[in-house]
């Protein structure tokens, strides 16, 4: 089948690889649909250490079961689903205790790191198991329906966080799980929904997805006009999609004594922490990690409107377009939101 295959860092081609195995407890998914993450650019040059090649990464996708092994007999041919972009063993102390996504044995598909390779979705066909696979409905379109595992990341931030109806949050950083986060947060129950960024689009799109406020990082005071917004109080929670030292500390410093920060945004592996700001004013701090079985409810959620995800796809690829896609993403074009690479178009 065909497959774009990272052969080398910083070098992908659209080439021939073998069949994936179906083992007894598999789904075989022709793939419809298949979202370039920012983890796969990141990987892509080997800063990561979890894209070693040769790989074929990919892990936000949809299609059609074409084939299932002998003990998967709920899912027929034809059947429209996605997947969970982590495989849990099922057996460890967080499986059992309904942590799947905290597995001790977990597997990410599209991922190589040393410990394991699991091949990814940028493939004309992937094998996955039966218990990571979720039924789609004829109304969500395959490019929609890729986007189920980051719509699951902001889903299940805003299930950690402690929203309550009619608060305020604040969202710092408006790129896609920014702006997928602010919709969570709205159907969490928050009713201001402040975003900031250094984007003018980005926050232009933050607007048209229900953000009430928008604040440009760099042009004001975000803190200062947060708390000016909320009569001197502060937001109730915030949520951090970035992952830096100054975003960090603006999250912080945009909540209300005894707030909520919640942690989604890991690009540096260390950031400086205002610790005298937390301790006094009892700040809590949340940490975030993909998703906990959440699949149900973001399909839903999709699939109702409440989480709008079409103004996020800014382009649609072929297979045989991706390694030029992939040079041009790594080199920064802010254009860009997602693109979607659809394999058997």
């Amino acid at each position: 089948m065909k497959a774009l295959l990272l052969t080398e860092y910083k070098t992908m081609q659209c080439t021939d690889v073998d069949e994936p195995a179906v083992g007894p407890d598999d789904v075989l998914v022709q793939v419809e649909a298949c979202g370039i993450c920012g983890s796969d650019i990141h990987g892509y040059d080997g800063s990561t250490g979890r894209r070693i090649p040769p790989l074929v990464m990919g892990h936000e996708a949809a299609g059609v079961v074409v084939a299932t092994g002998v003990n998967v007999t709920d899912l027929p041919n034809g059947s429209r689903v996605t997947f969970d972009s982590m495989v849990s063993c099922g057996k460890c102390h967080f499986c059992n205790d309904g942590h799947q996504n905290l597995c001790d044995n977990r597997l990410v598909l599209g991922v190589s790191c040393g410990e394991y390779r699991r091949h990814g979705a940028f493939a004309e066909r992937i094998s996955v198991p039966r218990r990571i696979v979720y039924s789609l409905p004829d109304s969500l379109p395959f490019e929609h329906a890729a986007l189920v595992e980051a719509v699951s990341v902001a889903v299940h931030a805003a299930a950690v966080t402690p929203i309550r109806l009619g608060d305020t949050a604040v969202v710092v950083g408006a790129g896609m799980i920014g702006l997928l986060t602010l919709q969570a947060a709205r159907a969490a129950g928050a009713t201001q929904i402040i975003a900031v960024d250094l984007n003018d689009k980005r926050l232009e799109t933050a607007k048209k997805l229900g953000a009430t406020d928008v604040i440009r990082g760099d042009q004001t005071d975000a803190p200062a006009a947060i708390r000016e917004m909320t009569n001197g109080r502060g937001a109730d929670v915030a949520f951090e999609v970035v992952g830096a030292t100054p975003t960090v500390a603006t999250a912080i410093e945009s909540v209300r004594k005894g707030g909520a920060v919640t942690l989604v945004g890991n690009v540096s592996p260390t950031v400086e922490l205002p610790l005298q700001s937390v301790v006094t004013r009892e700040i809590r701090l949340q940490g975030t990690c993909g998703c906990n079985g959440e699949y149900p409810q973001c399909i839903d959620l999709m699939s109702r409107g409440v989480i709008n995800v079409e103004p996020l796809i800014t382009a649609k690829i072929s297979l045989a377009d991706g390694p030029k896609w992939f040079e041009r993403l790594y080199a920064g074009d802010p254009e860009q939101m997602k693109v979607v690479v659809c394999p058997n178009a």
